[in-house]
């Protein structure tokens, strides 16, 4: 058996190959992070292991994406991710470090570490769409968030009459609201007709009745800026309103996207079982879990992935428990999202969070503690892919707390 530890980066790569004993194969290299110099790590791997040994070398890499990777499983290379930490733990005391003593330090982890490494095996086509969709719909909605609190902010400054007038800011209609009337003395010169048209051409439902109120509240007496800080923060409004239009219309795109491509697939009839999981959630749920039964040996596993299962620090008498580091974030996110969620309908998971509160837990562990529990559920229905029973759930856990007793 043969461990090559490559060390990967943006422009270049370093590999290195040890034997069961730890002896050093052949000279390290570098290739270049392009097409010709992957093709050259390839045939640097193949030299050692024959076209038809492949699965005698274990690559271990510090990521599980990206086209290095991608390059590696298409060539049918066996690839075991590890984590950053877990290869800084067997750096020299001196601290020393470079690429090639990174690549000589991931072959080691590899060989020491072999039988506790999970091989790395690729989603199916349309786990693997779904997925980047959903997590690339992410990176948009946090881009939202912060051109959103940064629009709270400049309507607080001068135009806080503003954000009593609509449910959210991040509508259609609120930021066309605010582009036709970008100052309080502008809307206030609206008549009620034409506010109304601003918001029927912007596809608001009830633009007549959300007219008439928005009319009425316009002309309550409300605090006013200067006329300076007028002029200067409507200016910017207007910059912050132009980027979140598309913005906005992107992630609604998104939306339609990923809630056909996840309809399409065997497994959201599943997740959309899920209590208040919605079109949100459920997709998100069911790309970072996946499709493949094999993956996960039990529902302890993908609790330690999804980071829900507590961690125990003990030294001596020194014992501390704390949230899992090492997790699969993305699904630690919608894990959490959807156990608050759960708790607005389901009443055994209400009580579970107010019973953990009650024990002093904060929010945060409660919620945790509480997805936990849903990991288990959830596991339990996808691997016998059968939908959420409120019911069902509640015989079973009466049974367990029965027997317990």
């Amino acid at each position: 058996m043969f461990f090559a530890g490559i060390d990967w980066s943006d422009t270049h790569h370093d590999a290195l190959v040890v034997d069961d004993a730890g002896r050093q194969v052949h000279s390290p290299i570098r290739v270049d992070h392009t097409a010709q110099g992957l093709e050259k790590l390839h045939a640097f791997l193949e030299a050692i292991t024959g076209p038809d040994g492949k699965e005698n070398m274990a690559c271990i890499v510090e990521t599980s994406y990206g086209l290095l990777i991608t390059f590696l499983l298409e060539r049918g290379w066996p690839v075991y991710p590890v984590h950053p930490t877990t290869v800084d733990r067997r750096r020299a005391a001196s601290g020393a470090k470079t690429d090639a003593i990174d690549a000589y330090l991931l072959a080691k982890t590899g060989r020491a570490d072999f039988v506790e490494l999970r091989r790395l095996t690729p989603d199916s086509d349309q786990i693997a769409e779904l997925k980047a969709l959903t997590r690339d719909q992410d990176t948009l909605i946090q881009m939202q968030t912060r051109l959103v609190n940064q629009l709270t902010a400049c309507l607080k400054a001068y135009y806080p009459v503003a954000m009593t007038l609509f449910a959210k800011l991040q509508q259609r209609s609120t930021l066309l609201f605010l582009q036709a009337y970008p100052t309080p003395e502008i809307a206030m010169g609206a008549s009620r007709e034409q506010i109304a048209e601003t918001l029927r051409q912007a596809g608001h439902r009830s633009a007549e009745k959300a007219a008439t109120k928005i009319f009425e509240a316009l002309h309550q007496p409300h605090l006013k800026a200067s006329d300076i800080t007028t002029r200067t923060k409507s200016r910017l409004m207007l910059a912050l309103v132009a980027q979140l239009l598309p913005l906005v219309e992107q992630i609604a795109l998104y939306d339609e996207e990923i809630g056909q491509l996840f309809l399409s697939h065997a497994d959201s009839e599943i997740f959309s079982s899920l209590p208040r999981a919605g079109k949100r959630l459920a997709p998100r749920l069911l790309a970072e879990i996946g499709d493949d039964r094999k993956r996960y040996a039990n529902a302890t596993r993908l609790q330690a992935l999804a980071g829900t299962s507590p961690v125990i620090f003990q030294s001596g008498t020194y014992t501390r428990i704390h949230r899992r580091h090492a997790c699969i974030k993305p699904l630690r996110n919608a894990l959490h999202q959807f156990a608050w969620q759960s708790t607005l309908s389901e009443p055994w998971a209400l009580e579970y969070y107010q019973r953990k509160r009650k024990e002093g837990k904060s929010h945060s562990v409660a919620v945790r503690a509480l997805s936990n529990v849903w990991v288990r559920l959830i596991h339990a229905m996808w691997f016998k892919q059968e939908c959420y029973q409120a019911a069902t759930f509640e015989t079973a856990r009466l049974e367990h707390a029965r027997r317990a007793a």
